[in-house]
């Protein structure tokens, strides 16, 4: 059979570690720059004999989503897609898993937390200090605007309500506090007291209810999918800032819209969005929303561990048969 072929789409950061693959398997890359082509390079046969697909921070851009349809063209010999990305919502796990032989996905669970969590902070105090609409006006030329936009609000004192109490959220948890924030958290489960780090627990709807600023940082499933729409935002204080990190997904992006109209959320922050890279004009338009294109994890520090942790989780796939960090829904593979 010869060697195991390993498909990848590797940046300079990490070259040398994947160069250092090739001693495992031959080393192949996708000449695609779309779905159809790609599709068409599986149905041609041309990865037959890859074990173990590199999918890339970028790749989302020429493959689309890794649905269904995707999955079922991939070839017969693959065994692992190890993702670069804590998030994995654009793979179909419940398909991969369904493959005879099954295919078992890896994520990075940890390598991103920090990063996010700076801008988690970043977007926070952008929305509460109102700098947005500042920083237009300005580069128009119009020093703070005419008229000036309204005074902001310090983070010491506020309540910040985290939804979704994983790495990221834990890692805000510090930051936040290091402002005199206050922090409430809820979770699917409760966390022991360690690891909530002092957080107070919280129903779902006193998360809502008593928030001064609420942040998602929750993965994106078919459970929380528009987790954050229309009937939260009723429940949630009047002047309420909400920022997303999460994914845009997790949020009705059009309720959002109608409660930063309405006044019931004062200002938004946001790094993720619904339909990327298309932003929903009712959010472009508005100077009370700070936007930041995706770049929770845009530093050489982090792209470079996530890329490390992903080779790494190849490295042991093909001399141990094991991931290091497979996804909790493969967990028992």
């Amino acid at each position: 059979m010869g060697p195991p072929r390993i498909a990848p789409q590797i940046s300079y950061l990490a070259q040398q570690s994947w160069n250092a693959l090739g001693e495992l398997g031959e080393l192949v890359k996708t000449a695609s720059t779309n779905r159809a082509e790609f599709i068409q390079e599986c149905r041609d046969g041309k990865f037959e004999g890859v074990v173990a697909a590199y999918r890339t921070f970028f790749s989302f851009e020429i493959t689309g989503q890794m649905d269904e349809e995707l999955v079922s063209v991939l070839p017969s010999s693959l065994q692992y897609i190890a993702s670069c990305g804590a998030g994995y919502d654009q793979i179909d796990v419940h398909a991969c898993s369904a493959r005879r032989p099954p295919v078992r996905v890896s994520n990075v669970p940890t390598a991103v937390d920090d990063a996010t969590a700076d801008v988690n902070m970043f977007l926070i105090l952008g929305a509460l200090r109102n700098f947005n609409a500042g920083m237009h006006a300005l580069r128009q030329g119009k020093w703070r605007g005419q008229p000036a936009p309204p005074l902001g609000r310090d983070p010491r004192g506020k309540t910040l309500g985290i939804l979704g109490m994983g790495g990221i959220g834990r890692n805000l948890q510090k930051k936040a506090e290091a402002f005199g924030m206050k922090v409430i958290y809820h979770n699917r489960r409760r966390l022991n007291e360690e690891l909530s780090g002092g957080a107070r627990y919280v129903t779902f709807d006193e998360l809502l209810s008593t928030s001064d600023v609420l942040s998602l940082n929750l993965p994106l499933n078919k459970h929380t999918r528009h987790i954050i729409g229309k009937k939260e935002f009723a429940k949630m204080k009047d002047g309420v800032v909400v920022v997303n990190t999460a994914r845009g997904a997790v949020m009705d992006e059009t309720a959002l819209v109608e409660a930063l109209e309405n006044g019931k959320v004062c200002s938004a922050g946001l790094d993720v969005f619904e339909e990327e890279p298309k932003i929903h004009p009712g959010l472009n338009s508005n100077l009370s929303v700070i936007l930041v294109p995706h770049m929770g994890t845009w530093t050489i520090e982090t792209f470079t561990a996530m890329e490390e942790w992903t080779i790494e989780n190849i490295r042991l796939a093909l001399t141990t048969g094991k991931l290091k960090s497979p996804v909790p829904e493969q967990a028992d593979f």
